[in-house]
């Protein structure tokens, strides 16, 4: 595996979690997604109307002596992935009813600092035979920072195009993992019997990471984690004990194809943008002092000082300030009233100019 600060990057590793976890070296990776055991307590079978026997989560790894006991181990895989991420880094870990509400306290007790709570409200799901109960129809993710000062990332720009240039809501509306995505074993039966959908994946790699980033799942199942950080240009680590399982997601892992760097690329959001004041326009002579300003319809004049400030009548200030005056406006921003006027008539809008600095420092 390495050592130092070595990372065993786009690997799947088998092996109890906290094993692993305690091998990797501290705050090295970006960002995390935990898909732990849930803790079902399910006692006896669960069958539908028919009589026919439903498909539920019996495996031995979701098998607890009782609640202290999923606590202990919850509270260790959560501190060993809190001691490997980054202090600018962020984790979601997933859960239901059975087991979320233990989770979010665990990553309270330890120093994490929650940021969301998100519902995946699923499209299809099991409805419940019984009839005992309201269908449960939703999974619940906690997003949370490693710490209260931890300058986290948030792609909320490339979350509002992904939503049609709406601010992205903590209401997610999914589908199960069915049909093709779905993995299924030699007997034809599903493969891991809590596969996520490849879109919940995108959705939570695309809103805290960039390509070349590393993302870790301790939990890894058949992969699916894994497999979207490749796709969308991330580096991955995963953790898996079952190897029936880890050689189900490296086979499902090679046949995935990256994304072009440019395809990768996120909107970067606001604070990532570098600041360029107008006076940086003046002092590059792309808005030369002495020049003068106007809006579209050419009914105000604003002389350019030597310090980027406006003059235009009585009012002297900002490009917003004396924007706002002319107007009589409680605010406006300079960038989009006023342009400069141009040797062949045209007027170009102050914006266009701001474009080709940023272009330049990008």
């Amino acid at each position: 595996m390495g050592t130092g600060l070595d990372l065993p990057l786009d690997q799947v590793l088998v092996g109890d979690c906290v094993a692993v976890l305690k091998r990797l070296p501290p705050a090295s990776v970006h960002a995390i997604f935990a898909d732990p055991p849930y803790n079902l307590q399910l006692r006896g079978e669960l069958r539908r109307p028919d009589d026919s026997l439903v498909d539920a989560v019996d495996e031995e790894w979701d098998r607890f002596a009782d609640f202290a006991a999923y606590d202990a181990f919850t509270r260790e895989w959560l501190s060993e992935c809190r001691r490997v991420l980054r202090r600018d880094g962020t984790i979601w870990v997933i859960g239901a009813y059975h087991n979320i509400f233990r989770l979010g306290t665990a990553l309270q007790d330890l120093g994490f600092w929650i940021l969301n709570d998100v519902v995946w409200r699923k499209a299809n799901p099991m409805p419940n035979f019984r009839g005992r109960r309201f269908t449960n129809a939703h999974e619940t993710l906690i997003w949370a920072a490693r710490e209260p000062a931890s300058r986290y990332r948030f792609n909320y720009a490339a979350m509002k195009a992904l939503n049609d240039d709406v601010q992205m809501r903590s209401d997610w509306f999914i589908p199960l993992c069915t049909g093709a995505e779905r993995l299924k074993g030699p007997d034809g039966k599903k493969l891991h019997p809590t596969q996520k959908p490849e879109a919940l994946l995108h959705r939570v790699i695309l809103s805290c990471t960039q390509p070349g980033e590393v993302v870790l799942d301790p939990f890894l199942g058949t992969g699916t984690t894994a497999a979207v950080a490749k796709r969308l240009g991330r580096r991955f680590i995963g953790i898996e004990r079952d190897p029936g399982y880890a050689a189900a997601a490296r086979a499902r892992i090679a046949a995935v194809e990256p994304l072009s760097e440019s395809a990768a690329h996120t909107l970067p959001s606001r604070r990532e943008v570098p600041r360029i004041p107008f006076g940086l326009l003046v002092e590059r002579g792309l808005v030369p002092a002495g020049s003068h300003l106007t809006d579209r319809q050419q009914r105000f004049r604003a002389l350019v000082g030597a310090d980027g400030t406006l003059r235009c009548g009585s009012a002297t200030g900002s490009i917003h300030q004396v924007g706002a005056a002319v107007q009589e406006a409680p605010s406006c921003n300079g960038w989009l009233f006023w342009h400069l006027p141009q040797r062949d008539g045209r007027l170009v809008l102050l914006d266009e100019l701001r474009a080709r600095i940023a272009a330049e420092s990008a």
